[in-house]
């Protein structure tokens, strides 16, 4: 199956910042062009050049994938074949983007002759074919198709959609403590209208240039107190969770010391190889990969200790950016996509289902899929981002958009919450998420939903802290991403689909109804 084993490493060519000019997007104003180019090879990151002038970080696209609610189910193996092809051709145009900077520094009209026009075109086509996919099934095309055909690029300057919200981003509706709602601007400083482009590839050891930045890490010790991880209350039940459903289950499926990963996303982009665009850990099931069916997912090997879990669970690998080459530092999802360094595996992996706070739970049905948190969220906005980082000794302290920075001894922290909601008869959506949701701020879950067990996943790594000097930062670690999201923090997400068998399942719910805690 698509997997990657990690073997030796060899030094990895780390990428500089050439220059810096000016250009149009649009028929609009000029912007200033942050120049990357590949000037020679290094071992010592730190001698990566500076941006001597702010940029176009990245370019920014209507998220088609998030408007389809309503997909008759003849018609989604097709549709997320051509919504894979739509992530294609932003990857391929970003490449471009940060490829042609001299280009772009000798015509002001390039960006939007040579880059937006031709991914509208080719948008254009893409949507057409999955608006066709759709009428033949009987369903009703996605309105007002050139608007989401076209993209615009969100200059350095000016904060894309999942930055410079205010305090209330992450707000999913969830609020009695699955509330996502903190303050963004946790801690001394952190202002999320900053420069986002600043330090792009100021010795962070490549990342291919597209991130992470110095703005982009935040010292844990400096981060007030927010009392833990939001939607867990200091029990490790949901917020407030001292009634109701009070047990919980614990599964041990281990860090992936397989090193079981791939590139694809079998939830989204089903039989479409690279369709993540970035590697992912898996743990749990071993055979699942962009073609894997229900069945073979059902009869795979499993790494979790309790034999009737098979249910998969992954999420994005860390990768530490120290100039060395992994296994798939020449790969689609790897190097090819932006996706470089070391990657890192986790020093500890609990996976813990937990109840809800005003009674039962009710047992999750066979493959279920859940996805939570949004792997674009540095372009979408902050609707489906679902993030906390912190470190050990310090998980008190919750980051949603910044990474940490650890002091000596406290290691690196990233939990997630799952919804908790389900609507009693799909395991999946058109658009992956509306068949579940989080619970209301009462505790309950609305619009007709069943409490279903809520998993928490909360991933320990030992990595060094980086170092940020001048601006800069040195040995940065980061999420794999899709390109155009520059490896920001607040991209991370975790995916997971049910495969307990049904004797198993009926431990789980029985465990957290009756207020045990089991494994």
């Amino acid at each position: 199956m698509g997997r990657t084993n990690r073997k030796r490493r060899s030094t990895l060519a780390n990428r500089a910042i050439a220059a810096s000019a000016a250009l149009a997007l649009g028929g609009g104003g000029l912007l200033a062009a942050n120049i990357y180019a590949s000037a020679g090879e290094g071992k010592n990151s730190t001698q990566n050049a500076q941006t001597t002038a702010a940029g176009v970080a990245t370019i920014k696209c209507p998220d088609v994938g998030q408007q389809l609610t309503d997909v008759p189910k003849g018609a989604r193996a097709g549709v997320d074949k051509e919504l894979a092809k739509l992530d294609q051709q932003v990857t391929e145009a970003y490449k471009r983007l940060a490829d042609t900077r001299q280009a772009q520094a000798g015509d002001s009209s390039y960006v939007n002759n040579a880059i937006l026009s031709p991914l509208k075109s080719k948008r254009t086509a893409t949507i057409d074919r999955i608006g066709n996919n759709i009428r033949r099934s009987g369903g009703k095309a996605p309105q007002q198709q050139d608007q989401l055909a076209e993209c615009e690029g969100v200059p350095v300057d000016q904060p894309a959609a999942g930055e410079g919200q205010g305090g209330d981003g992450q707000d999913q509706g969830q609020d009695n403590g699955q509330d996502q709602g903190q303050d963004q601007g946790q801690g001394d400083g952190q202002d999320q209208g900053q420069d986002q482009g600043d330090g792009q590839d100021q010795g962070n050891g490549g990342q291919d240039g597209n991130g992470p930045a110095a703005d982009d890490f935040q010292d844990i010790t400096q981060v007030q107190p927010t009392g833990g991880a939001k939607g867990v209350g200091p029990n490790g039940l949901p917020a407030n969770g001292d009634s109701g459903s009070t047990g919980t289950f614990t599964t041990n499926c281990g860090t992936n010391e397989n090193e079981n990963r791939n590139s694809d996303n079998v939830i989204v982009a089903p039989g479409v190889s690279n369709g993540a665009q970035h590697q992912h850990d898996y743990v749990g099931n071993q055979d699942n990969d962009a073609f894997a069916s229900d069945q073979d997912l059902a009869a795979a090997d499993t790494s979790c200790q309790n034999q009737g879990d098979k249910s998969s669970y992954f999420w994005p690998v860390l990768r530490v950016q120290d100039g060395q080459d992994d296994i798939d530092a020449n790969a689609p999802g790897g190097g090819q996509d932006g996706n470089v360094g070391t990657i890192l595996q986790a020093s500890e992996a609990q996976l813990k289902f937990v109840g809800n706070q005003k009674g039962d739970v009710v047992a999750m049905p066979t493959a279920l899929r859940i996805i939570t948190g949004d792997a674009k969220s540095f372009v979408n906005g902050l609707a489906n981002a679902n993030t906390n980082w912190s470190c050990t000794g310090f998980e008190d302290r919750q980051l949603t958009d910044k990474y940490p920075i650890c002091p000596e001894g406290s290691s690196v922290v990233r939990t997630t919450n799952f919804q908790s909601c389900w609507d009693g008869q799909n395991i999946d959506s058109a658009n992956h998420r509306t068949h579940v949701s989080f619970v209301q701020a009462d505790g309950t879950c609305g619009n007709g939903f069943q409490a279903i067990p809520q998993l928490q996943v909360r991933l320990v790594y030992d990595v060094d802290a980086p170092q940020i000097q001048n601006g800069q930062v040195q040995n940065a670690f980061a999420v794999d991403s899709f390109p155009d999201q520059l490896h920001k923090p607040i991209t991370d997400h975790n995916d997971f689909i049910n495969f307990f068998d049904g004797n198993t399942m009926n431990q789980v719910v029985d465990c957290i109804n009756s207020g045990q805690d089991c494994q």
